[in-house]
């Protein structure tokens, strides 16, 4: 699916009550706000978020390969905080990323879609995709989920 200006803007008043609270709960100044990465949607099952490639480029002008990990990561774990809200955090454990296509311009955008959701593990596949819609990396995160201070 082409990138669509619906999904470059977050609007987060129009998520649900546990989504807001496990958002809130990110303080300013991380990596995502460094990195300008904009959530669209988070729940338990499915997280979708997009960010730019100018400021997150290599060397070469490529959009850096950690920073679609950190995209990847950044989706997983949103939506494993959601499926483990209140008694659980969400942490990443282990991430496997594959990159399949270079990108010099403009936004890509990241989809991470559950394919488990435990009491201890949650574990979601992430695709990544240019604004043409053409797949850039495929990423699988599995987060533990831990006690809530």
């Amino acid at each position: 699916m082409p990138l669509d200006e619906s999904l470059t803007h977050a609007n987060l008043s129009v998520m649900d009550d546990t989504t807001a609270q496990v958002l809130a709960r990110i303080p300013d100044g991380t990596l995502i706000d460094r990195m300008q990465i904009e959530v669209s949607h988070v729940s338990a099952t499915k997280a979708i978020g997009s960010m730019p490639v100018a400021g997150n480029e290599q060397v070469r002008g490529l959009l850096h390969g950690g920073a679609s990990a950190v995209l990847a990561e950044t989706l997983g774990s949103l939506a494993a905080g959601v499926h483990g809200f209140p008694e659980k955090h969400a942490v990443g454990v282990e991430l496997s990323i594959s990159h399949h296509k270079a990108v010099a311009e403009g936004r890509v955008l990241g989809t991470a879609t559950a394919v488990h959701l435990g009491r201890t593990l949650a574990s979601f596949e992430i695709e990544i995709v240019d604004e043409n819609g053409r797949r850039i990396s495929s990423a699988r995160l599995t987060c533990a989920l831990i006690d809530a201070d």
